[in-house]
């Protein structure tokens, strides 16, 4: 069943601006966000707290609501789509609390596809190749990470956990921004943790098997790791902090050289902890409650104008990014005029 929500009041952003900000029209903790870019429009799909689901199909000028039937307390944390009708969302939570669904007509109807009794289920992000194939990352159920796929866009299983190395004591992966779980190049995973240790798990070859090493981003405390992962050529970079302390800069960002395999510290950080980070073309762009930055390298961030945000996606050089409040928010390329380091 949908509904349209509002009309739009768009925040025309000043001369230099890197973002126009809006409003979707619902009040919500957005943390998903997707895109399908065509010719004559963007379709943008965002997804949130208290059930929530929005899109807009003419680039976020109008909003509809988009409900799934007896979903209203669910916490929508991912979303995924590639044509703008057929789409995957994600809740989070303990058990059963944690579900994909998924629609094929533009969410008129859906099909819930997956969820899990046990209490230490508890997905934290979702991530397509294309609208058959997809992977679900969950928080260690019996001392291990689960890794969930589908090849056929119908059917989930469990990927094989024999070669995968076992969590630490209270060792998770964040679902603030649906980016803790990357996929590359059709043959490559990626997930990151927090808690005790900020480690990166990767598997070369779609979860038969796994390695995993350690990264100066900070750990500790439960609020404390790596948020999101993102890759360009050979070079890994996360982002992270701690989310109870988004002003603290200490150890936000790390990238590696080398796919994953060693990290080093970024030289130049961003200025508080970071939610979500994702590659556009003229590097990477960083998102949390405080700001944003941009980087070239993944190495030197530069702070950019920004309001708060959860997650941030780009598509055929098209950003948009949302948050707190029911906020959306489309990037604005500043890096022309030399503005990024």
């Amino acid at each position: 069943m949908r509904t349209l929500v509002c009309c739009v009041l768009t925040l025309l952003a000043p001369p230099g601006s890197w973002w126009t900000v809006q409003s979707t029209g619902v009040v919500s903790d957005l943390r998903g966000v997707a895109l399908v870019v065509h010719r004559s429009s963007t379709i943008i799909w965002a997804t949130g707290s208290k059930g929530i689901i929005v899109r807009s199909i003419d680039g976020g000028q109008t909003w509809v609501s988009v409900a799934i039937p007896e979903a209203a307390d669910l916490d929508f944390r991912g979303v995924q789509t590639f044509d703008g009708k057929t789409v995957y969302v994600m809740s989070s939570g303990e058990g059963e609390t944690s579900r994909i669904y998924k629609s094929t007509d533009s969410g008129a109807t859906w099909q819930m596809q997956f969820t899990d009794k046990r209490k230490s289920f508890f997905l934290d992000a979702l991530a397509c190749f294309d609208d058959q194939r997809c992977f679900a990352l969950s928080d260690p159920v019996d001392g291990k990470f689960l890794v969930l796929a589908t090849t056929d866009g119908a059917h989930w299983k469990e990927l094989p956990g024999e070669h995968m190395p076992a969590a630490l004591p209270r060792e998770g992966a964040f679902a603030a921004s649906n980016s803790s779980l990357l996929l590359f190049e059709k043959t490559q995973l990626y997930f990151a943790t927090g808690g005790p240790r900020a480690r990166v798990f990767h598997s070369p070859d779609l979860g038969q098997s796994w390695t995993v090493s350690e990264t100066p981003v900070l750990s500790g405390k439960p609020s404390q790791g790596i948020f999101s992962i993102v890759r360009a050529g050979d070079t890994v970079v996360v982002v992270g902090g701690d989310y109870e302390k988004p002003n603290e800069r200490e150890r936000t960002a790390a990238y590696s050289s080398d796919e994953g395999k060693t990290w080093r510290l970024a030289e130049a950080l961003p200025s508080g902890f970071r939610s979500a980070v994702d590659t556009f073309d003229a590097g990477f762009v960083a998102v949390g409650l405080n700001g944003a930055e941009t980087s070239r390298d993944g190495t030197h961030w530069a702070h950019i104008d920004s309001p708060g945000l959860n997650a941030v996606t780009f598509i055929s050089g098209k950003g948009w990014a949302v948050g707190p409040k029911g906020v959306a928010a489309q990037f604005v390329d500043q890096t022309q005029y030399g503005s990024n380091p």
